[in-house]
């Protein structure tokens, strides 16, 4: 399975999109980045589906555009106009060449899913392997309207609770991403979120 960082060279803020390739072209996130598209023309004439990890701007900014130059199918777990597929927590997702179970990982976001297979996870803003904030384990911010910490920590035992100890590859909504043991990172980025310390003192 191969997997590209659609926004990679972005010179303004936005969330990783990873374009898998494989039986089915996925994108995981569209991003907020101008010419998104044509990136991902520069790998693929087609693109069966675009799945949502949530739909903060930075990961929605560039949605239409890609549906509109691909005929996407969008999948999310929040209502959006033009939601074909809603995914709710433990459906199986084809993303590129492997099966995907949705976990459901509110706190950052209410409508935040992870995905998981055998061998990797998009974990979008839940918990990521380096941010500003953190190296080798972080997590999503939750001092915003409508976030939660409680529910973040949740989620992230979630996460260690539902995916394979075979799982070596992260991609994730910010940062860089990360090849070997994922489960200690996301133990790392469990043990800084349950400290309940800010993640960007003042």
């Amino acid at each position: 399975m191969q997997v590209v960082n659609v926004t990679a060279d972005a010179e303004t803020f936005t969330c990783n999109a990873y374009l898998v390739l494989g039986d089915r072209p996925v994108l995981v996130d569209a991003g907020a980045m101008d010419g998104v598209v044509d990136v991902i023309r520069e790998h693929t004439d087609s693109l069966d589906a675009v799945v949502l990890t949530h739909q903060h701007g930075d990961h929605v900014e560039q949605l239409d555009s890609v549906l509109d130059s691909f005929d996407s199918e969008l999948a999310a777990y929040d209502d959006h106009p033009r939601r074909n597929t809603a995914i709710e927590d433990g459906d199986t997702v084809t993303i590129g060449d492997e099966e995907f179970e949705a976990i459901h990982t509110p706190g950052h976001a209410d409508d935040h899913l992870a995905f998981v297979s055998d061998s990797t996870i998009f974990s979008g803003d839940v918990v990521v392997h380096d941010d500003g904030a953190f190296d080798y384990g972080s997590f999503g911010r939750t001092d915003m309207p409508g976030q939660s910490r409680e529910e973040l920590i949740e989620s992230i035992r979630e996460i260690l609770d539902r995916m394979p100890d075979s799982v070596e590859h992260m991609y994730a909504g910010h940062g860089g991403e990360f090849h070997g043991d994922v489960r200690d990172v996301i133990e790392t980025a469990l043990e800084r979120a349950e400290k309940r310390e800010p993640k960007y003192p003042e």
